[in-house]
């Protein structure tokens, strides 16, 4: 099932609403699925800004609205049902209208060429209008976040102490049965949304204790719950943490179904809401990779939730859902599934279109257009000489493994090799960006927060991307300080994703040293480097630092070209140079401001794993043993830009031929050996004129003899 957000954001989740309404009335031909008792099945993973902003997410103007909603007269009390009620009836107009006058705008964009100023007037006029409902459909998503999580099956702190006891089963100990010694706790001054004075902030704890806060009142809207979903692998197992929250329901479910005023409702309704938030947040990256633990999930559910509660059907579904996903089975997909597959493929298009609403990007630029796939004129054939250097340099590159795609394109396109660097300088850069950029997203959508964790154990180290390329994911070495616990599973997707980052840095230097004349080296040096200052001015940071990487190659470095390439061109690479000491500056720099909430970014993902490295330096417990959540709520904060980052994509179009071609060229050079390269073409050597040798040659003739007389 779709996961709804915070903070939307242009993802736009109300566009899953009408099926989510539909999932609550009717899913597996049960009914009781709208029972009162169990709690609404729609998306409980808080997302990356609950991490991020923390309490902070629910501003003053929320709380204030919140406290109005429900009531018909001043005087009335205040009721969570009846706030529902009404917050559910306006968002559904507030979505409607907003979809209404999307299809509208894209009517009129569509006649615009044909007709006067007066449809330009009336865009602009729309564009306004989009941009104000987008901002109340957002704060109303906000609103019903906040319903859904304040105060509902949570449990007052004093309370803890029977969660524990509840789970008498597990294995962990359980024996500290007071909260003073299960958390620590410091008091902050007043707090600006709600005017409590003397708040109290988790400062540490136990793990059984940190677990057992997942229970307060206050863990969902303090940004707790996808804080600890982030980081609990430090201080326990994927396995225990399931264990502790099985063991809550097994003890709780007898009691859900009486009054869910109760602590023991609460305990267990909390569990479910938990554990479908783990689901839908961290499924790839803790069920899909240890199947034992799925496993056990899934015969709980089968045999003790779904026989007494309707909750079970719907985490079994989920659980589907997840894995149909993951494994990109489509045909396995349920009915409901396909639903939500259509529901998110409009979503991306009102997504795309929101996009171009609110990036000023001028037609001529040629971002959203397909070039044509030729050679100038020129450029003339490629010579019998170019033709002998593709056959001198294939003897230090491995071979290339081309992608099965390239099969269904003309031969003249599969044969990227042939073809050599020419194309790089027929496109733009600005063609190139773009394309780079989407191949880039590509590897960068399937990565998680969670995978930038403990990177040192995984060989990623500083001064250096990642790890060897010799090296394989299954024998890099873990001798190095393992911050997870030892039997906590870990997915090395972080490796495969430097390791692309390293191939592009090797294809940009190969490219370059490849060249046979001085002239060619410097068009690639100029493309290259306006590749590199396209892509972060588009907020790519990851491949303007990739081409940096391979600019900044000894070999590379070393090269004649540098010397005559054009000022302005090589005042770029001194931008680069301070892109990255930007980046490297603060690890929330990305954060800052409104403006990745509006424009596509992709971080430097070596950066990123530094940062967060740099975090973890230092002890993770106190003198007493228990972890310092203060630490692990700032790691939580930095890795949750990943997130914030995937849900606002690029939406260039797509040059299918020119990314194969470019796929081809990167696999081709990923394991080149470039000072090999650069040693078989005289271009990358500084030439000492014919004149200036000879005489150098005759003077030392002349010193030979002088020693014989």
């Amino acid at each position: 099932l779709q996961s709804n957000r915070c903070c939307t954001g242009p993802g736009f989740a109300e566009e899953n609403k009408e099926m989510e309404e539909k999932t609550m009335v009717n899913i597996s031909g049960n009914s009781y699925l709208v029972s009162p008792n169990l709690p609404d099945f729609h998306g409980c993973s808080p997302g990356w800004s609950s991490a991020f902003y923390g309490a902070e997410c629910f501003d003053s103007e929320v709380h204030s609205y919140m406290k109005n909603l429900g009531k018909q007269k001043s005087s009335e009390s205040q009721n969570i049902d009846a706030k529902k009620v009404e917050l559910e009836q306006l968002l559904m107009i507030e979505t409607k209208n907003y979809r209404k006058t999307i299809k509208f705008y894209q009517k009129l964009l569509q006649k615009e060429r044909s007709k006067g100023p007066e449809t330009k007037s009336m865009l602009l006029k729309l564009r306004g209008q989009l941009q104000e409902m987008k901002s109340k459909v957002q704060f109303l998503e906000l609103v019903k976040k906040y319903i859904m999580y304040a105060e509902q099956w949570g449990v007052e702190s004093c309370v803890l102490p029977t969660v524990i006891h509840k789970g008498r089963t597990d294995t962990m100990d359980v024996a500290p049965m007071d909260e003073s010694s299960l958390l620590l706790y410091y008091n902050t001054e007043k707090h600006q949304c709600n005017n409590q004075t003397g708040i109290r902030v988790l400062q540490a704890g136990t793990p059984l204790g940190l677990m057992a806060y997942l229970y307060s009142r206050n863990a969902f809207l303090e940004g707790y719950v996808q804080q600890f979903l982030y980081t609990f692998r430090y201080f326990c197992t994927q396995e225990e943490f399931l264990q502790f929250l099985l063991d809550r329901i097994s003890s709780t479910l007898s009691s859900a179904s009486l009054d869910p005023s109760t602590s023991l409702a609460k305990i267990c309704n909390r569990s479910f809401y938990i554990l479908q938030a783990w689901i839908e947040d961290c499924y790839s990256i803790d069920f899909a990779t240890n199947t034992d633990l799925l496993c056990t999930l899934k015969e709980f559910i089968s045999c003790k939730i779904a026989p007494l509660n309707g909750y079970g059907e719907c985490l079994l579904s989920l659980l589907e859902d997840a894995s149909a996903r993951k494994s990109g089975s489509a045909h396995q997909c349920s009915s409901m599934d396909k639903c939500e597959e259509e529901g998110e493929e409009e979503r991306k298009k009102l997504h795309s279109l929101c996009q171009k609403l609110s990036e000023d990007v001028s037609k001529k630029a040629g971002i959203f257009f397909n070039f044509n796939w030729k050679l100038s004129k020129g450029m003339g054939p490629i010579s019998q000489y170019q033709r002998e250097r593709l056959c001198t340099t294939s003897s230090v590159l491995p071979k290339p493994c081309y992608n099965s795609f390239t099969e269904e394109f003309p031969v003249s396109f599969a044969k990227a090799d042939e073809v050599g660097p020419y194309l790089l300088i027929e496109y733009s850069a600005q063609q190139l960006c773009c394309q780079l950029t989407l191949l880039q997203q590509e590897v960068f959508n399937k990565c998680h927060p969670v995978h930038f964790l403990n990177s040192r154990a995984l060989g990623v180290k500083d001064k250096c991307v990642a790890v060897q390329k010799a090296v394989s994911t299954e024998t890099v070495s873990l001798k190095v300080c393992n911050l997870f616990l030892s039997k906590c599973v870990q997915d090395q997707y972080l490796l495969q994703l430097l390791r692309n980052a390293d191939s592009i840095s090797t294809w940009v230097a190969a490219e370059i040293v490849t060249c046979h004349t001085s002239k060619l080296q410097v068009s690639l040096l100029s493309k290259f480097l306006l590749i590199a200052k396209c892509c972060y001015e588009q907020r790519n940071f990851a491949t303007a630092m990739q081409i940096l990487a391979g600019l900044e190659n000894l070999i590379v470095r070393q090269l004649p070209a540098w010397k005559i390439l054009p000022a302005k061109v090589a005042e770029i690479m001194e931008e680069l140079k301070a892109v990255e000491v930007f980046l490297k500056s603060d690890s929330l720099c990305l954060m800052e401001g409104e403006r990745f909430k509006t424009l596509p970014t992709i971080p430097s993902a070596h950066v990123l794993a530094m940062h967060v490295q740099q975090l973890e330096t230092g002890g993770f417990t106190m003198s007493n043993g228990a972890h310092k959540w203060t630490k692990l709520r700032n790691i939580a904060k930095v890795v949750s830009q990943v997130h914030a980052f995937q849900e606002n994509p690029y939406t260039y179009t797509p040059d299918f031929k020119l990314q194969s071609y470019l796929r081809q060229r990167i696999t081709h050079f990923k394991d080149a050996d470039i000072s090999a390269l650069a040693a078989d073409n005289c271009a990358n050597f500084h030439q000492i004129p014919a004149e200036k040798h000879s005489r150098k040659i005759q003077d030392a003739l002349r010193r030979v003899k002088a020693t014989f007389q």
